[in-house]
Parts: structure tokens; C-alpha cells; sequence
């Protein structure tokens, strides 16, 4: 199983971008899944998914400016990110839960500069 991250790139303050996720190869029963962003010197935080039961969390740092998507039928995952601030700049990873597997994507730049 693997799952590509795309969507990612430098934007001003304000700007918008959004990110994809989408799992291939022999996917079985996702349960939670979510983006996660790590800035230099600080620890990986959650930044948004889905609980096993449907659920959605979001950091409180990001809610009402982020938007957290998915498609079922492609098994793909989408975070749409609006009113884009400079504390958002980090490296955002997404992460599927399989059965007893934890799922990692390779991480995805978001640089919010002017």
C-alpha cells in the first residue's frame, strides 16, 4: 500500500492551496485517516482527519480556514487550506490507518511567504 501526497508549494499570506492523498495498491479497510504537518524545530502535530467512526477533528489553529474532504470510491483524501498564515509553513504528511497498519505518505512542502 502507498499513498501519494500532492498539492503542495509556496503561497502568500491569505492565499489558498490544497492537498491531495491517494492510496493505491491493495487497500483494505481504511479506518481513520489525516493530514499531520511538522514545522522546522516542532513536532508533528495533527492538523485534521476522520475518526475510525466518520467523525472529523481539527486542530483548533486551523479550523474554520482548513476544510477536510474525502472520496471513497478513489480512497483519496483532500485538505483544502484557505486564509493561508506563515505559522502554517511546514511539511504536511498524510496518514491511513489499515487494520493494524498506519499508512505514511511522503510529506508535501507548504511554504506561506510573502
Amino acid at each position: 500500500v502507498q499513498l501519494q501526497a500532492s498539492g503542495g508549494g509556496l503561497v502568500q499570506p491569505g492565499g489558498s492551496l490544497g492537498l491531495s492523498c491517494a492510496a493505491s495498491g491493495s487497500i483494505f479497510s481504511i479506518g481513520a485517516m489525516g493530514w499531520y504537518r511538522q514545522a522546522p524545530g516542532k513536532q508533528r502535530e495533527l492538523v485534521a482527519g476522520f475518526t475510525t467512526d466518520g467523525r472529523m477533528y481539527y486542530a483548533d489553529s486551523v479550523k474554520g480556514r482548513f476544510t477536510l474532504s474525502r472520496d471513497n470510491a478513489n480512497n483519496t483524501l483532500y485538505l483544502q487550506m484557505n486564509s493561508l498564515k506563515p505559522e502554517d509553513t511546514a511539511i504536511y504528511s498524510c496518514n491511513m490507518i489499515m487494520g493494524a497498519l498506519s499508512v505514511w505518505g511522503k510529506g508535501t512542502q507548504v511554504t506561506v511567504s510573502s
